[in-house]
């Protein structure tokens, strides 16, 4: 039986977990929320956030680049000390800035079912030697329960070199859509057994799950790909358009096509309301 809480899936005897995007169990949720992510480590969730490098080699749980779209602040964050930031808002509910300082502080209550993706949005030129010993130093003892992530295969290594420890993924997304652009699907096949085999030695492997759905329309089942090799997969991002209202027909057409390529997880931002759509639509 799947978890009332927005937690995973159960299709054929397999379990695809529903990973909380940028910390959110619903859309109407604030983004990055510390309130939402301490109840995901109660419930053992999946959850996901984005990590920007500040200018003293610690992060702040931001997406964007700049301060402007997501908080109170002005300019680019890599040029932001601690202190500059402290006293700022996110401008969704007028909350402060969350820190990898308490996240480190947080993840020592977490469930041990529970995961965090630390998804790097900077690339390892501007994280540099000195946010890498940041991680190190804040991770040291919670490791089981974050996966750092990232699209840099250079950031990655340089994380498998420094912190062997902690738990890898690779999103290899952007690069994979312009091979097939240019190349089609068994380009495609080629660069993706590449990355599934080389120096970063992924864990979890993080794709678009329209591009899931064409490839495997043209013959490449991607999921089965990384299976074989060993890896996770996770699809990312499906939110249903009606939370209230379940699946359009198009929806569940395409969600119950990606499920039946058994991902290890899909990426939402409607949990709880996606469980429940399944279960109704599986009870006919």
């Amino acid at each position: 039986m799947a978890d009332a809480r927005g937690l995973q899936i159960v299709f054929e005897n397999h379990v695809t977990l529903l990973k909380w995007h940028r910390l959110r169990r619903r859309m109407a949720d604030p983004l990055f929320s510390a309130e939402v992510m301490a109840d995901g480590f109660k419930a053992g969730a999946s959850m996901e956030l984005d990590l920007r490098v500040r200018a003293d080699g610690g992060f702040v749980v931001l997406h964007d680049r700049e301060l402007e779209g997501e908080t109170s602040g002005h300019g680019i964050i890599a040029q932001k000390s601690l202190t500059d930031l402290r006293d700022l808002r996110m401008k969704d509910g007028n909350r402060p800035i969350l820190t990898s300082e308490d996240l480190a502080a947080m993840l020592q209550s977490a469930h041990p079912d529970a995961l965090l993706q630390f998804d790097m949005k900077d690339d390892y030129e501007v994280i540099g030697e000195k946010g890498i010993a940041h991680l190190a130093k804040h991770l040291q003892q919670i490791s089981a329960s974050v996966i750092v992530s990232a699209g840099s295969l250079e950031l990655m290594l340089a994380v498998k070199e420094k912190l062997p420890h902690l738990r890898r993924g690779i999103d290899p997304t952007d690069k994979l859509g312009n091979i097939y652009k240019a190349e089609g699907w068994k380009a495609v096949e080629k660069e993706l057994l590449a990355d599934l085999r080389g120096p970063t030695e992924p864990e979890t492997i993080y794709l678009y799950w329209p591009m899931l759905l064409d490839a495997a329309q043209a013959g490449l089942d991607m999921i089965a790909l990384c299976h074989d090799e060993a890896k996770r997969v996770d699809a990312w991002t499906f939110t249903l358009k009606d939370p209230d209202g379940g699946f359009s027909d198009t929806e569940w057409t395409k969600f119950s096509a990606l499920v039946a390529l058994k991902p290890d997880q899909i990426t939402t931002d409607e949990a709880p309301a996606t469980e429940r759509a399944w279960l109704k639509r599986m009870a006919g």
